[in-house]
């Protein structure tokens, strides 16, 4: 399975919207459902996943799918 297609079910045990109908520009609080908690434990468990360190500070500027994708990309180059 691809980084971007792991990435979207992960996401997607979080809310009812299948990960295939998942699109770059959903945010996560308005379009996603997202609360506070249910970010924090997204964070938690792409840490786990993807073997990556990430600054809370950074990834709670992170609003869309696609902006995520990108961190996770960028941590996971380096």
């Amino acid at each position: 399975m691809d980084r971007v297609a792991e990435f979207k079910n992960i996401v997607a045990q979080y809310t009812e919207i299948p990960a295939e109908k998942m699109t770059n520009e959903m945010r996560f609080r308005e379009d996603l459902g997202f609360s506070s908690l249910d970010f924090m434990s997204l964070l938690g468990e792409l840490e786990d996943t993807f073997d990556i360190e990430l600054e809370q500070e950074d990834a709670l500027q992170v609003r869309t799918l696609g902006e995520a994708l990108e961190m996770l990309d960028r941590l996971t180059e380096e």
